[in-house]
């Protein structure tokens, strides 16, 4: 109690110190001390526990006023020597600006990098620089940051062109780069260092001081208190709910205020959860670690002195004051880098900046927060400095990398991710390289903290445990580091940078030799393999390699000297690896076909294979360069290639394709999913540049320095298939008909796979090194082989191309030379469609092909063919020439180990295959046969330049065996098989290979000087060409004419049906189409009259009155509907609704109390009900209903209810009918009657107490029961079905629980009707429909079934409930002194009131037996409406300034003296309240047009109620609209004459109206009026361009948590409010359930239903109600036309308006609840999402 007590008089002391403290005097004291550090550090020790941690919550607003006082301004008036404000200002202006932006990025700001310009994709502007300069008319890449990175204009070395914006752009004159410091006196420098010497060392002494109970010299205070706080420290290891319970148990807190504090102590890295004294304190942290220590290390817990916490905030502050005092000076800024920087007594790594570094791992989060964005304000945007602190950094990095593997906090938040400022600045990087040998030790390190290996030395992940994992991750940023170093090739190299580049490339080889042959693989033989074996670990690396791999061999090219020893290193270093495999190895001889060659004896699937040999791969990198860059042939006596040993060059990357091949041919099926993974990534696009790729090209490295025989007889004894084709009967293969099934299949496989990859090898040529050809033809024929399969879109091709370092596939430099465009609709994607000229270059052999896409690509190809009138077959394309080094490689084609191959093949098909050769071998073998013919053409056409034709397939072909066996030669074998019946298939083929060989021939026998005239041959193959075509064209019309014959009959019989079955069509009750003359035959009275819909000369049902046949849609019976029949229903989705509101501001309904019976007219919220159309019996709805809820028991139940479906109802029109006032007399009569005996009987409950005479009896008119109860003419499950709509309608729009009692039921029922015939109405004038004719059907059986269970649904409630509700409804129209609280008219939505008095009137009609027509009635109270709402347009609708007006011509000239006639009329009634207005033509149109909607609504509410067609023009959209509505209506198109023919009845009730308080309070009141038209509502506007919007985001701060930036700032469409979704600090809690704040905010917006713009995902979310959402594709497209979900991409993407359009369209129609509901059942995954956490 005691330490209370001392806070209450505490402040006063203070304040009184306080307020006599003076900076000024302060400082002018510390100008004359000469121990200047010891005066401040005895001003902190005073000051800093007095201001700071007083009480268990820190108070920010106390310290934020006292710190600057008292601590920082007498530091500021030292520093200038004058007024703080003035010498700052004077140093602003004499500074020179930077050229450097550094704007710092917060978390989610856009970033833009130039995809043209820049230097890597690091190098990134902020929103202002990218709009001020020349990169934002290229082609750029926006991205948002996590945060911490700075902008980068004005830095020469970031941009290849455009390195400044407007803004940075440097001035000329300046351009001597003058010492920042020369502008400041001598004394303020001396002064500036001594202020920024004492303030640094004091911050990081504060923040790297461990001890929890004592300070360090210089600062204990002078008073010492005895408290304490228990500090909860962040870590990466704890999740939020562990963190919450602890705190729940440890400080017994409420879960709210655990939450905040979880939140905190995620945000800052620490939170004080305890504050008193020393046991208080420990009490609680022995909890905290007790509780948090079973499964993982505990939460880390200090108890410290408050006195230590104090001065460690105020070390905080003071950095941050420090980083905003150096923006006034780059001379200030100097300095305090000279400060930082400085040594310190201990010698080497002891400056200030090191100590920072160096501690960094044992700091909290917000410490290294504010250090980091100090070093980034300070050192890094010095140029020289910044040169200096990279030094420091890469002294250190190994130590500093050492703390971040075991430290647990994310990159982002350690010391080590400040490498991406200094690494990727390449003058900065190769110093570092030259200077602080970087790139050998990055690497070292790395190698440092892989230690496990196996007996080779090779890494071992084998049973890889979680902590291993977790340390393996955060090492593998050592490799973002390395890539940073080399991300841009040097151009001119020195003899230092070569020394070291080299040095650290060994290194390198280093660490490939350990990896060189690891996770080797056995195959599994007998029993599948036990557990799976760890292969994620060595790919993950492989994949993060990858582009260093690359990058390694692009600085190799960049110079001769450096590409020829990195050579010879690679080389000693394969060799080396290679001299540990071969033991046990024997060696054997193979001879075939007379050639023989030495080799070893090794099976693939016996002994161990590794999918590992990235050394081998980089040497085929390397060998490729050699001839590329023609090192080859200009330095040969350089290069050891004399010494290679070609076969064991090909021995591994030959074991690795044959492993593929094998797992292909299904023989390691028992070694699991783990092998079929390593093969799918070798091939995958990742991975295939530096694995497949050139494990191809070292085959083909290895293969053009060897014997083409000797190579293919090494292939063929690798693949295990040797002992086929070497046998001297290989021809006749299977006479061994007992040979095993599983095994003929896999030989057959094994051959393929062979076969094909002999097609590679001699065909792909588009590696630039390999082949002659440019990087770009590379990119070109891969994008060809993509669209050969189907056209695509932007970012499938993406996808299926490598991505260089920088992110970047070169595809949009070659694609529109190859591709066409065309653009998307309102869904899909834009797609590229290949040029056709471009498909020449097809090879249906394409080795990035997969099997499928390879059969995908030959069926496309083939069809376009088919479609283009050509022959079908996909000969070999033309190749480009090989570069020297492996221009050998050609002879592999008509080498005779192949051509033995070839001939085997295709002896064996001779006969039909038994299984024992395959559809694919021969089409493989016929493949490389055109392959060797196109070779020779090309031969033959470039030899005619130098003479030399040694390539002669066609010879060689052509022979037949050697004796004894005289084999048939191949060409014979083809002529043979050309007709054999069973190969249909390869017709085409043989017969192009045949016709080639032709063309060769005849083109080697025509000497050179004569022209080759083939022109016989050719007319021939034109004759054939010409009948083909004519036989083409004959089908093609046959088959024309047949599809016209089927379609006729189809019609035919189409018409038929429709003329037998009537009834069905006319199945919806009016017609979609009235202009049919059947209703001219069923309405005698329409052809001579207007149609009406209401009143008594309205248009009935004539004659059989038709009867209304419907099929049950769940057992398909047949019924008709009758009122005392079945029940049918129709299915039906009742919600709340707020589309149509013009006020989202109005407070919620207490829904006990709320008295739904008038509609305001802002329409704040309705009932909707919508339908799909099914039509079926009400017990079938039911046992459907309940199967579908167990199914669903699982998930939340939607709300489905169904409506009934009822007749038309009957009605007699006896001849005489009362004119208006004749009819209000009788009803007010009635009325009274009415009410004076409900009153009794109210006043007979309450137990009869005699107080009788204030209620004068009335005795009741003629012909009025007041006791007649009507029967219910409506069959037991019709009743039924009425109550339960009625209750569901009730339920839902109220949110309350189901009450069949409740009066408010048909009110609710009623309001719904009202509200969705209003919405529709809206609908059709927003899609510019016309009003009847243009609805869907289930929209249209949806109202008729809706207005007319509106009319009965009075017959299953109380009927004096319903009566009384009509009598407060009309007493709102004729005021009646006797009904209390009647709202004023202009707070009455005439709409609903009309819709409510024609629905109620039934329930009163019903007791009148006196000749009265309801219909009479209807029509009354439509004038009475009208006019009502004709007197609320004109009070509230007049707009200020009178538009000229336009002439009418006289046609209207009426309707304007009226007009003014009654406005005037209105204004004698409420004075003041109404401006004057002359113009009668003006509040003609305002008339006209406020009360169109409420016409147009009216017209489909009786329509739909009485049944009567509407008449043509009300079908079209144009002229004649408002006569027609008016006479549809029965109303005079001059609506003033409803109120001047019955003037003296009108002018009281208007006297009545204009008398209600509420008019003239509304009138004055400041809340505008709601203005007739209703406009319709729109979602908001959104920005055209995407980034405007995450910029806005970007800024957009947590509400809750205190300036802190929302992770996933949410837009809501509907009303444009920013949201903080998806995080613990906004919820809040709705109904007992925590909900997000995008769910509370639907409830307050949207009635439940909210539509909103995750702006860093770039997605569209639905919500609906609390459990259900979807996400749907975003409005937002880039230039190929896809939305970029989630931001992956980065292209520029701005607003498609059509797209947002549509989702309007779904809001407006109601539709966003049926969205969700398809979304959830077409995806299951939808399903568990929580909702109601966005």
């Amino acid at each position: 109690m005691a330490a209370v007590e001392t806070d209450r008089d505490a402040p006063s002391a203070l304040c009184s110190e306080f307020l006599n403290f003076s900076a000024k005097d302060t400082a002018a004291k510390w100008l004359q001390v000469s121990n200047l550090p010891k005066e401040v550090y005895q001003h902190l020790a005073c000051y800093v526990p007095k201001i700071y941690c007083l009480g268990p919550n820190l108070n920010p607003q106390n310290e934020d006023l006292l710190a600057p006082l008292l601590l920082q301004s007498p530091l500021e008036w030292y520093l200038c020597g004058e007024e703080p404000s003035v010498g700052l200002a004077k140093l602003e202006q004499n500074n020179q600006p930077s050229q450097l932006c550094g704007h710092v990025f917060k978390v989610g700001e856009p970033t833009y990098s130039c995809r043209e310009c820049a230097a890597d994709p690091t190098c990134v502007l902020c929103m202002q620089c990218f709009l001020g300069s020349v990169h934002k008319e290229h082609r750029y890449r926006m991205t948002t940051s996590g945060g911490g990175g700075f902008c980068d204009c004005g830095d020469t070395e970031a941009w290849k062109k455009g390195p400044y914006c407007q803004k940075h752009e440097p001035n000329i004159s300046d351009s001597s780069q003058k010492d920042p410091l020369a502008n400041l006196s001598d004394e303020m420098i001396a002064r500036t260092y001594n202020v920024f010497s004492i303030i640094l060392k004091y911050a990081v002494d504060m923040l790297t001081w461990e001890k929890e109970d004592e300070l360090p010299e210089g600062l204990e205070p002078p008073a010492r208190g005895d408290t304490y706080y228990c500090m909860l420290f962040n870590d990466e290891v704890h999740t939020y709910e562990q963190v919450i319970y602890t705190l729940q148990k440890a400080v017994n807190c409420t879960q709210k205020e655990a939450v905040s504090f979880a939140t905190t102590v995620d945000r800052d890295g620490r939170k004080s959860v305890r504050f008193g004294d020393f046991q208080f304190c420990e009490q609680a942290k022995s909890v905290i670690v007790r509780n948090t220590s079973r499964q993982t290390k505990p939460l880390r817990v200090q108890v410290m002195h408050s006195s230590v916490v104090a001065h460690q905030c105020f070390a905080l502050k003071a950095l941050t004051w420090l980083g905003q005092i150096i923006r006034y000076s780059d001379a200030l800024r100097r300095i305090l880098c000279q400060v930082g920087l400085q040594r310190g007594p201990e010698g080497e790594n002891s400056s200030l900046v090191d100590t920072l570094m160096l501690c960094d791992s044992k700091m909290w989060k917000g410490a290294r927060n504010v250090y980091h964005q100090l070093f980034m304000s300070s050192l890094l945007m010095d140029t020289k400095y910044k040169k200096l602190f990279a030094i420091q950094f890469a002294k250190n990095y190994e130590r500093l990398q050492s703390d971040y593997v075991k430290d647990d906090h994310d990159r982002e938040f350690s010391v080590t991710d400040l490498s991406v400022q200094m690494f990727t600045v390449p003058s900065l990087a190769r110093m570092l390289i030259t200077e602080e040998n970087l790139m050998t030790t990055i690497i070292r390190t790395f190698m440092d903290h892989l230690r496990h290996r196996d007996l080779h030395g090779h890494f071992q992940f084998e049973r890889y445990t979680a902590q291993q994992a977790f340390k393996f991750r955060r090492v593998q940023s050592l490799i973002g580091d390395l890539k940073y170093v080399l991300i841009s090739r040097p151009t001119e190299w020195t003899d230092q940078l070569r020394e070291k580049y080299l040095e650290g490339f060994s290194a390198f080889l280093e660490l490939l030799k350990c990896m060189q042959g690891m996770d080797p693989v056995v195959r599994q033989v007998g029993q599948h393999i036990e557990m799976e074996p760890e292969w994620e670990a060595a790919f993950t690396l492989q994949m993060k390699l990858t582009h260093i791999i690359s990058m390694m061999q692009e600085w190799c090219s960049s110079d001769e000297r450096v590409l020829i020893e990195a050579y010879k290193k690679c080389l000693s270093a394969l060799t080396h690896c290679h001299s540990g495999f071969t033991d046990g190895e024997q060696p054997i001889t193979l001879s075939m076909c007379g050639h023989s060659v030495d080799t070893i004896r090794y099976c693939v699937s016996q002994e161990k294979v590794s999918i590992h040999l990235p050394l081998s791969r980089l040497l085929a990198g390397l060998h490729a360069l050699l001839s590329k860059t023609e090192v080859a042939y200009r330095f040969p006596e350089l290069l050891p290639l004399s010494e290679l040993s070609p076969p064991m060059l090909i021995e591994h990357p030959l074991r690795c394709l044959v492993l593929c091949a094998q797992v292909h041919a299904g023989m390691w099926r028992r070694n699991g999913f783990s092998l079929v993974n390593q093969i799918y990534y070798y091939h995958n696009v990742k991975c295939r540049v530096e694995m497949f790729d050139k494990d191809l090209s070292m085959l083909q490295a290895g293969a053009s320095m060897m014997d083409p025989n000797h190579f293919l007889m090494i292939m063929l004894s690798r693949f295990e298939l040797y002992h086929i084709f070497s046998s001297a009967d290989c021809r006749k293969r299977y006479n061994r008909e007992n040979a095993n099934k599983d095994v003929v299949q896999q030989n057959n496989t094994l051959i393929e796979e062979m076969l094909h990859l002999v097609i590679m090898i001699v065909g792909e040529r588009y590696t630039a090194g390999v082949g002659q050809v440019e990087c770009f033809d590379e990119i070109r024929r891969e994008i060809v082989h993509q669209l050969c399969i189907r056209p695509m879109a932007h970012s499938e091709l993406v996808k299926a191309l490598p991505e260089n370092e920088n992110k970047e596939t070169g595809m949009e430099r070659v694609i529109d030379s190859v591709a066409l465009f065309k653009k998307p609709g309102v869904t899909g994607k834009g797609l590229y469609k290949l040029r056709p000229e471009s498909a020449k270059m097809f090879n249906l052999y394409f080795h990035h092909y997969s099997r499928a896409d390879q059969s995908k690509a030959e069926e496309a190809q083939r069809k376009i063919k088919r479609q283009n009138g050509e022959d079908s077959v996909l000969p070999p394309p033309v190749l480009p020439r090989f570069c020297p080094l492996f221009a050998s490689l050609v002879n592999i084609l008509q080498c005779d180990v192949l051509l033995g191959i070839l001939g085997a093949v295709l002896q064996w098909a001779m006969e039909p295959s038994g299984g024992h050769w395959s559809e694919s071998m021969l089409q493989r073998v016929l493949h490389l046969i055109g392959m060797g013919l196109v070779e020779e053409q090309q031969h033959l056409l470039s030899s005619a330049e130098d003479n030399d034709t040694n390539f002669n397939f066609t010879l060689k072909i052509s022979r037949p065996g050697e004796a004894p066996a005289n084999t048939p030669s191949i060409l014979a074998l083809l002529e043979t098989l050309q007709n054999a019946p069973h190969l249909e298939v390869h017709k085409d083929m043989i017969r192009w290979i045949l016709k080639t060989v032709a063309n060769i021939k005849t083109t080697r026998e025509c000497t050179a000087s004569a022209p080759p005239s083939d022109s016989s041959g050719h007319s021939q193959e034109e004759t054939v060409r010409d009948k083909d075509k004519a036989e083409r064209k004959r089908k093609a019309e046959m088959a024309r004419l047949r599809r016209e014959k089927i379609m006729a009959q189809m019609s035919e019989m189409q018409r038929h049906f429709i003329n037998e079955n009537k009834e069905l069509f006319q199945q919806s009750l009016e017609e979609l189409d009235p202009s049919t003359s059947s209703t001219l035959e069923h309405s005698p009275s329409s052809c001579d009259s207007t149609l009406f819909c209401v009143g008594p000369r309205r248009w009935r049902a004539g004659g059989s009155d038709r009867r209304q046949m419907v099929t049950c849609i769940l057992c398909q019976e047949e019924q008709e509907i009758r009122i005392d029949g079945k029940a049918m229903v129709l299915a039906a989705f009742v919600q709340r609704s707020t589309v149509m509101s013009k006020n989202r501001k109005r407070p919620p309904h207490n829904p006990d109390k709320y008295d739904p019976l008038f509609m305001h007219p802002d329409l704040s919220f309705g009932t909707h009900t919508g339908s799909c159309g099914h039509i079926m019996h009400s017990h079938c709805w039911q046992r459907y209903f309940e199967a579908v809820q167990a199914k669903e028991q699982r998930r939340q139940q939607r709300l489905r209810v169904h409506i009934p479906l009822l007749p038309l109802t009957k009605t007699s029109c006896s001849s005489e009918q009362p004119d208006l006032s004749q009819w209000l007399n009788i009803t007010s009569l009635q009325m009274k009657a009415l009410l004076s005996a409900h009153r009794k009987a109210k006043a007979a409950d309450a137990d009869g107490v005699d107080d009788m005479d204030g209620v004068n009896d009335c005795p009741p008119p003629d012909g009025f029961k007041l006791d007649y109860t009507p029967k219910n003419p409506y069959s037991s499950t019709i009743k039924e079905m009425l109550t339960t709509f009625g209750t569901a309608t009730y339920k839902v729009g109220l949110k309350v629980h189901p009450n069949e009692q409740d009066p408010r039921v048909p009110i609710m029922c009623w309001g719904s009707c009202a509200y969705t015939i209003q919405s529709i109405e809206r609908l059709l004038v927003d899609e510019e429909k016309p009003l009847f004719g243009s609805l869907p059907c289930r929209q249209d059986d949806c109202l008729s079934s809706l207005t007319r269970f509106g009319s009965a649904c009075w017959t299953v409630s109380s009927h004096a409930t319903v009566q009384n509700h009509f009598i407060r409804l009309l007493a709102a129209l004729v005021p009646d002194p006797r009904v209390e609280n009647t709202p004023c008219i202009l707070d009455i939505d005439m709409f609903h009131l009309l819709v409510s008095l024609v629905l109620s009137h039934p329930a009163v009609f019903s007791l009148d037996s006196s000749g009265l027509s309801a219909d009479t009635a209807q029509l009354h109270f439509l004038h009475l409406v009208t006019v009502a709402h004709i007197v609320q347009i004109l009070l509230s609708s007049v707009p200020e300034e009178v538009q000229m007006e336009q002439e009418s011509g006289g046609a209207e000239r009426e309707e304007e003296e009226k007009v003014c006639m009654f406005y005037n009329t209105l204004r004698t009634h409420l004075g003041s309240g109404l401006r004057e207005v002359d113009s009668g033509w003006h509040l003609w149109c305002c008339v006209k047009a406020g009360i169109l909607p409420y016409l147009r609504a009216a017209a489909l509410f009786f329509h739909y109620l009485n049944g009567a067609p509407a008449p043509p023009e009300l079908h079209t959209l144009g002229v004649g609209e408002w006569e027609a509505l008016c006479g549809y209506l029965c109303l005079p198109s001059n609506l003033l004459q409803l109120f001047y023919n019955n003037r003296e009845l009108m002018e009281p009730l208007l006297h009545g109206w204009c008398s209600h308080p509420g008019v003239l309070q509304g009138l004055q009141s400041s809340v505008a009026l709601i203005r007739f038209p209703r406009e319709s509502n729109h979602l908001i506007e959104l920005p055209g361009d995407y980034s405007a919007l995450i910029n806005q985001a970007s800024s957009f701060t947590c509400p809750k948590s205190g300036g802190d930036k929302s992770r996933a700032p949410t837009l809501c469409l509907v009303c444009g409010a920013m949201l903080c979704s998806q995080s613990y600090c906004c919820q809040s809690e709705l109904e007992g359930v925590d909900v997000g704040a995008c769910t509370a905010h639907t409830f307050a917006c949207g009635a439940g239903v909210g539509i909103f713009l995750r702006v860093r995902e770039s997605q569209v979310l639905f919500l609906a109600g609390k459990t259900k959402g979807c996400f749907y594709a975003p409005p937002y497209l880039d230039d190929y036309g896809e939305t970029d979900q989630g931001l992956r991409r980065g292209n520029p993407l701005h607003l498609c308006q059509e797209r947002y359009r549509k989702i309007q369209k779904l809001w407006r129609q109601h539709s966003i609840t049926e969205e969700i509901g398809h979304a959830q059942e077409a995806n299951q995954t939808l399903v568990g999402i929580d909702w109601q956490h966005l």
